[in-house]
């Protein structure tokens, strides 16, 4: 399922405290739509990674007390509130540290230890065809699980980019080129290629040289961003990319475009007019889209939805615009 349907699926079963593994290629953003939950919720969020977890360590250290052995609980296991108790990166952990969730995920108890009420047991690990380190998941384990598989959804992708604040030369260029969102491909032998987690390193890349590094160093700091894109994304990728950011970066600046909208230049190229429209809808606001869409009115009509999307979809202010709402009864059929 894609990221908005494993959204809604876990919101729905973490009020029934049904146990969830999220299966995913690496990068997909399992533990991320995980989080989004939580805060969305107002839980509280625990990421546990397995692979750091010994069996014992669940259970944790005896004492004697009154004669007796008792067993102390480690303390990243909850004791009241309410939560989701993460348990990341499980496939990748050995089978006895695995076995020792048994209890855990099915009777939500380790012993003496009991999981409290409002704490959910969610689990998330990359399946044998990523040929990362993974343990088969014994059979009783994978039988206390819902099992969901997470894909990419380019839509989706789009829509958490734009909240998240990605960079827009990034989400204009993977508008152009779909296809580089993620490198399902788990044979290469690389050391980076495009998942949507490089493409966020990849943004704070750009980000880091426009804040420190472009306006110091200059043409040398071209070079470097371009090795660092690469250890990011992979060559092939980055190759590409550059070429788009050599074009994007030659385009009218959006103060150019908000000061003059009916005499800033046009960009014939269709690869620029996705880059500006997605430009637009990074920094419109209520107060400043009547002249974002004089611009954009010399724009084919796909690219005024394209940037109108994304404006009203980062800031609600906007919808209630004249503009928008003008913008809205000419376009309804293609906004939705």
């Amino acid at each position: 399922m894609k990221p908005s349907q494993l959204y809604e699926a876990l919101t729905a079963l973490i009020c029934e405290r049904v146990p969830i593994h999220i299966w995913g290629a690496c990068g997909v953003g399992k533990s991320k739509v995980v989080f989004q939950v939580a805060q969305d919720l107002g839980y509280e969020f625990r990421d546990i990674r397995a692979t750091q977890l010994d069996p014992v360590d669940l259970r944790g250290l005896p004492r004697i007390l009154s004669d007796q052995t008792q067993w102390v609980p480690p303390k990243f296991l909850p004791t009241g509130g309410k939560g989701i108790l993460f348990l990341d990166e499980l496939t990748s952990a050995p089978q006895m540290t695995q076995a020792g969730c048994y209890q855990l995920v099915l009777d939500r108890r380790l012993g003496e230890y009991i999981l409290p009420d409002e704490w959910v047991v969610i689990a998330a690990g990359n399946p044998a065809s990523e040929r990362g380190v993974h343990f088969s998941m014994p059979r009783p384990l994978r039988n206390r699980f819902v099992h969901l598989t997470l894909d990419v959804d380019f839509d989706d992708w789009c829509h958490w980019a734009l909240r998240a604040s990605i960079r827009p030369e990034v989400i204009a260029f993977l508008r152009f080129k779909r296809d580089l969102l993620h490198d399902a491909d788990a044979t290469s032998d690389v050391n980076a290629w495009p998942t949507p987690r490089s493409w966020e390193m990849a943004s704070n890349v750009i980000k880091a040289f426009d804040q420190h590094g472009r306006s110091h160093v200059g043409t040398v700091s071209s070079e470097i961003e371009a090795q660092l894109l690469e250890g990011a994304i992979g060559p092939a990728a980055t190759t590409e990319f550059l070429g788009f950011l050599r074009l994007f970066r030659q385009l009218p600046s959006i103060d150019e475009i908000l000061l003059n909208p009916e005499s800033a230049p046009l960009p014939a190229e269709p690869s620029a007019q996705i880059a500006i429209s997605t430009a637009l809808g990074r920094v419109l606001t209520d107060n400043s889209v009547a002249k974002g869409m004089k611009y954009l009115n010399r724009m084919p009509t796909e690219m005024r939805v394209l940037a109108m999307r994304d404006a009203s979809a980062r800031d609600r202010a906007i919808t209630f615009t004249p503009e928008f709402v003008r913008f809205g009864v000419e376009h309804a059929e293609v906004i939705q």
